[in-house]
């Protein structure tokens, strides 16, 4: 019982720290900022979306430019570190615990999130710096030294060491072996319940061994692996969804009524508490889509370009994928089928599952299984580029030998440990990484603003120097 009473203890902790940093100053930070980046620019980022097309498909492509990945593995690293459970199991914590109306305020967090990410992208390409071992490296910490300079570093240490516990890949394991023990295991008899924590005890160690074959390959094999699985999970689980809307078309109107009602109602929570409703549907906003908190910044700058603009505008394809498409697609599963009025009790990744076998039956969790461990696991593995890329930037690569066997030792430990611990802890240091991100961009957004007008300037005239070359001829 002493043991019980402190995990106990413990838990609370943890929630009242998720708590008291998502306060509402972070919430302003987060989305203000998001809005003043946006007016700054006059709206420039979302008239250029159609640029990254051809950026996604190679056509501005140099291998002789500075940087480690192309375009299309930077933005599915970035991606690989978001899409999957942060749009599943997150989403599904969202309305268990704050209700339908914090859909709506995930959707604002991506809306200005376009512009945040925007900048943030196109700064972390613009002032990369040089690590312990001489390598070019782009992110938060990298854009306060290089571009603030060093009186800013407080700042910039800041985010290194909460970035090296916010990518701890405790969430991405705990929910990927639940879903595996509850949706395959358990119903086929492979277990008991009183075997499940050795089950999850020896899925941990497989998931372990698997990271750990990955990232011998660093960022060059975390980018091969990620363009390749993640174009793939994402097409799969909007077939997935689009079956279950499918067959509840007629009730589609009433859920997204139910969605912006409830965000400035906040009835689907006890007490009708609307500023609970807004802190958690931001804040799984922010863990959906990553804008403002700085991880994916760390994937963009490893792009290989000498165009910080081109990389900006990779990076709004984000928020768009990642919280409009995918998170309204799980929300309106779990909304049309009613899992999240019939599963009292039960959160994350298994409401969704549940949602899914209301129209699939039990092949329903099955489906989700396939794309959810895929995206588990490459989200385990870009988390691991992340930490390291904190602890070399906070140790000047002293330690490095020692991070890799405790990550995959918490890997490990996050297949067995509590769902409410971890997800406070990622969501406590998600606030903290927030702040400085945030403040650096605010702070520089006028030098990407110069350079986005040049940019653009100088693509519109190749544009028509190009159709004039083409009518001539």
């Amino acid at each position: 019982m002493p043991l019980l009473s402190a995990i106990s203890a413990i838990d609370s902790a943890l929630a009242n720290f998720a708590s008291f940093v998502w306060g509402a100053p972070l919430l302003v930070l987060l989305v203000g900022g998001g809005l003043a980046l946006l007016v700054v620019s006059r709206g420039r980022p979302y008239r250029h979306l159609g640029h990254s097309v051809a950026l996604l498909r190679g056509h501005y492509d140099n291998s002789d430019d500075p940087g480690q990945v192309p375009h299309s593995q930077a933005l599915s690293t970035a991606l690989s570190g978001t899409l999957g459970l942060g749009n599943i199991a997150g989403v599904a914590l969202a309305i268990s615990t704050g209700g339908p109306g914090a859909i709506f305020w995930m959707w604002v967090t991506a809306l200005v999130g376009v512009a945040t990410k925007f900048y943030t992208a196109s700064l972390a390409v613009m002032y990369r710096g040089r690590d312990a071992a001489g390598e070019l490296q782009g992110g938060p910490m990298y854009v306060i030294r290089e571009g603030l300079g060093r009186r800013w570093m407080p700042l910039a240490l800041l985010f290194a060491l909460a970035g090296l516990c916010g990518a701890l890949p405790v969430f991405q394991a705990n929910q990927a072996v639940q879903l595996l023990r509850e949706s395959f295991a358990l119903p086929l008899g492979w277990i008991g319940a009183d075997s499940a924590l050795a089950f999850n005890f020896s899925i941990g160690v497989v998931l372990a061994a698997l990271t750990a074959v990955v990232i011998v390959g660093r960022i060059q094999r975390i980018g091969a692996l990620a363009v390749r699985l993640v174009p793939a999970m994402v097409l799969f689980y909007l077939a997935m969804t689009f079956v279950v809307i499918g067959a509840f078309w007629q009730q589609v109107p009433a859920a997204f009524a139910l969605i912006f009602s409830d965000a400035f109602s906040g009835q689907a929570v006890a007490g009708g508490a609307l500023g609970t409703v807004i802190k958690i549907g931001i804040s799984r906003g922010a863990f959906s889509n990553e804008a403002g908190i700085g991880t994916e910044s760390m994937a963009h700058g490893a792009a290989k370009t000498n165009e910080p603009i081109r990389e900006g505008v990779v990076a709004m394809v984000g928020p768009i994928v990642d919280t409009l498409v995918i998170c309204t697609c799980t929300a309106l599963v779990i909304l049309l089928t009613g899992a999240w009025e019939l599963s009292e009790g039960i959160e994350g990744v298994t409401l969704t599952a549940g949602a899914f076998s209301q129209v699939f039956g039990h092949w329903g969790p099955l489906l989700l299984l396939m794309m959810v461990v895929p995206l588990a696991f490459t989200t385990i593995v870009a988390n691991w580029y992340y930490g390291v890329k904190c602890l070399n930037f906070l140790f000047n690569g002293v330690y490095q030998r020692y991070y890799t066997p405790v990550y995959l030792l918490l890997v490990v430990i996050g297949a067995v440990a509590s769902l409410s611990a971890v997800n406070n802890i990622i969501i406590g240091m998600y606030a903290i990484m927030a702040v400085p991100t945030m403040t650096s961009t605010l702070l520089l957004a006028g030098r990407v603003n110069r350079a986005a007008k040049k940019y653009f300037e100088e693509l519109a005239q190749t544009g028509k120097t190009q159709e004039k070359a083409g009518t001539a001829l």
